[in-house]
């Protein structure tokens, strides 16, 4: 047999061969017959080299790549792989050299960038892989609590908790059999990500003597490591919010040699430090300073530390970008929080004895700790253990070698058992390491290893995973609302007579619970305060069905009034002193955007927080005036426009990018920033229903098609149906699918 490709009327891949690295090598060659470009950004982006063909809005992300060593931790990882690990990685990129250059014949994208098909590396996927997920934890968000509480004090560092604009979230849930039409389980769910064209996930299939197994795999990456149905096991995966990556502030100095020495618990010790060029086009090449630390790779620099010629072997720390104005404000510098942020600090004592003592000044470098980086593991032992899973406790084992991103897994299968646990690398440390920027001369904040057992929970009829504070709440700090959570679980709870098909109906759910706060305050309104025009408005969005469907005018009317209220929260005084974004690289500042940090969290802002009463219900009613003056022109969806990512966008598509159900909030989750644009960017990347009774009574779609190659058959042909919520049927009938002849 050696290799035979399939495919299914959506042009789906469904791979056969005689053996593990056969088939690995087989998913390998036909991704980049797909997606060729796609499997090129990714690796140029891993490798921190986007900006040589991308041109200069390239080179932030080339810079922080370069800085977090992504590309070397990727090697030191795939070096640690057991020996048929390796193999089967070895396998896959072999594949991926083997159909690279027709792959990128085929994308007319190569030629209008310039850029000519490389070669793969064996460590390539896990570098694919690590650069996908490095944000996921959100530690951006450690530098926005920083601003917090500088501004504001340190009891408010925490105000703005809630989903933020750039983590990643997602819905899953699980019905038993006792809930089912079938008797057999049901696993359901969509992943939230950025909306990418070609989209961020690849369904396929993948048979051998071994395995026969349908999921959602990640281009680049071999097997399929978070949606996959095997015909006796099924499983998914969520987002579970943990907190497992650190931001140390680093003190640094340059010695006499040019070298760099940084402040640790036990004194200055050598940093290890080199030089990279990021290749521009169109522009000159950009010089970058790599420095690690005992904690881990500076992401963020100190401009401070400048070279033996100008100071020898003392500590400059960056200096304050600028005063906080606001309430509650600290040491008045920018770069970090006031002393008294730091209480195991001993007043003006020398820095750099053992055990840390002293209190060096706000400022200085910031670098990153995070797991791969640290145990030369990034879990990639559980990809083919997965694929050849046939029970929950095969799973289970799996996902047991599971790194990162930390997921909350749920699984069933055909014998009736369930699964319902946190998988991954959370590493024991000080509670504060969690919440903010931690000094890295104090002791208390370094890792002492791992926290096990990881949370798990039985599950009786059903379970739902949403990024909620659940499972997982004791290993992160921030969670997404519950609202998402609670829906599905309500819809779920009102059936026992569950089927593949009835779970379009929870997938596409548009109602809005987040609007209870907001329309609180519109309610409460004296009615002779508003112009009749406001006040009309007000009536109309208190008989308001709730729910954000793209045909509704009422959800138009309200998003309007939810962004102008936005604006008017984080203009108030006492947000003062994060108005002006701070001296962070670009790449950060969706984290620390005052506008949006307010949308995200603006429940909790209405119903407490620093500001007053009467000035939220002023923002309410301000709002409401100006809506009524000036009224959204259309319905919800003629705003509320899908905005997919891509590496280089077509101009001609931005007229066509159609308009969308759902809101932030919904089950239907496509987000929005309020208050700056109703455009979305984030909404589900697939959406996929596992059925236990009958694999191909199982249903899958995302947003695009199978193909990366545009002008293809099926490079958009799924869209249709990803917009009215439809589902392509899993095909597993190998006599129902089109042989593909060999090239």
């Amino acid at each position: 047999m050696s290799i035979e490709v399939y495919r299914d009327p959506w042009g789906i891949p469904h791979l056969r061969a005689d053996d593990p690295r056969e088939l690995a090598r087989a998913q390998g060659r036909t991704t980049a017959h797909d997606r060729a470009w796609q499997l090129e950004v990714e690796r140029h982006r891993a490798q921190g080299t986007t900006a040589a063909f991308l041109g200069p809005d390239a080179v932030e992300w080339d810079v922080f790549a370069r800085r977090a060593r992504l590309a070397d931790t990727a090697r030191r990882c795939f070096d640690r792989l057991d020996d048929d690990t390796r193999a089967w990685v070895g396998a896959y990129v072999d594949g991926v050299n083997a159909g690279l250059a027709e792959g990128a014949r085929r994308s007319p994208e190569f030629a209008r960038t310039g850029l000519e098909p490389g070669g793969w590396e064996p460590w390539v996927p896990l570098a694919v892989w690590l650069s996908t997920h490095i944000l996921f934890a959100g530690f951006p968000t450690k530098l926005w609590r920083e601003e917090v509480a500088r501004c504001l004090g340190d009891d408010s560092a925490a105000l703005f908790a809630t989903d933020g604009p750039g983590t990643s979230g997602s819905n899953g849930w699980l019905v038993t059999a006792a809930r089912t039409a079938t008797g057999s389980a049901v696993v359901a769910g969509d992943p939230h990500r950025f909306i990418e064209a070609p989209g961020v996930y690849q369904q396929i299939r993948l048979a051998c003597p071994q395995y026969d197994v349908v999921g959602l795999a990640v281009p680049g990456v071999p097997g399929l490591a978070h949606f996959g149905h095997t015909g006796t096991v099924a499983w998914a995966i969520t987002n579970a919010m943990a907190d497992y990556q650190d931001l140390y502030r680093e003190q640094l100095r340059r010695t006499v040699d040019g070298g760099v020495e940084a402040l640790g618990p036990d004194g200055w010790r050598p940093a290890r430090t080199h030089t990279e060029t990021v290749e521009v086009k169109g522009a000159a090449p950009v010089t970058v300073e790599v420095v690690e630390t005992d904690r881990g790779p500076v992401i963020i620099p100190d401009p401070g530390v400048r070279a033996p010629a100008e100071t020898t072997g003392t500590a400059l720390l960056a200096p304050a970008t600028g005063p906080c104005t606001g309430p509650g404000s600290g040491s008045g510098t920018a770069a970090g929080p006031p002393a008294e942020a730091f209480p195991d600090r001993e007043g003006d004592a020398e820095p750099g004895g053992a055990g840390g003592g002293g209190a060096p000044p706000a400022g200085g470098a910031i670098s990153l700790r995070y797991p791969p980086r640290v145990t030369g593991d990034l879990g990639f032992a559980a990809l083919p253990a997965l694929l050849a899973a046939a029970t929950v406790d095969d799973v289970d084992r799996a996902v047991d070698r599971w790194v990162e991103p930390v997921n909350v897994v749920q699984a069933a299968d055909t014998l009736g058992g369930t699964l319902h646990r946190v998988a991954g690398h959370v590493p024991v440390r000080d509670r504060a390491n969690m919440l903010r920027v931690v000094p890295a001369w104090e002791p208390r904040h370094a890792w002492s290893g791992l926290r096990e057992p990881l949370p798990r929970a039985a599950v009786d009829g059903v379970a739902v995973m949403a990024n909620e504070r659940g499972l997982a709440a004791p290993l992160g700090v921030e969670f997404a609302p519950p609202h998402r959570a609670r829906r599905i679980a309500e819809l779920l709870g009102a059936s026992r007579d569950w089927d593949a098909a009835g779970m379009r109906a929870v997938l596409t759910d548009t109602q809005l619970a987040s609007a209870r706060p907001l329309l609180a305050l519109a309610a409460g309104l004296d009615a002779a305060a508003l112009t009749p025009p406001a006040a009309a408005l007000r009536d109309r969005l208190l008989r308001w069905d709730r729910r954000m469907d793209a045909d509704s005018v009422d959800a138009a009317h309200y998003a309007a009034v939810r962004a102008a209220v936005v604006r008017r929260v984080a203009a108030h005084p006492v947000f003062a002193g994060l108005a002006a974004p701070p001296a962070y690289p670009a790449l950060f500042q969706p984290w620390l955007s005052l506008t949006a940090r307010v949308a995200y969290a603006l429940e909790t802002l209405l119903t407490g927080g620093p500001v007053p009463p009467a000035d939220r219900e002023g923002a309410v009613r301000d709002a409401l005036e100006e809506v009524a003056a000036a009224p959204p022109e259309g319905p919800w969806g003629a705003s509320h426009r899908l905005a997919p990512w891509a590496a280089v966008p077509d101009p001609e598509d931005e007229p066509r990018w159609p308009g969308l159900d759902g809101d932030q909030d919904c089950v239907l989750s496509t987000s929005s920033v309020p208050g700056l644009t109703d455009r979305s960017a984030r909404g589900p990347a697939a959406r996929y229903v596992w059925d236990l009774a009958r694999r191909d009574d199982s249903l899958w779609v995302v947003p695009f098609g199978a193909s990366g190659v545009p002008g293809a058959p099926h490079h958009r042909d799924q869209l249709p149906l990803w917009l009215r919520g439809g589902l392509v049927p899993v095909t597993t009938d190998w006599n129902r699918l089109s042989k593909e002849q060999p090239a």
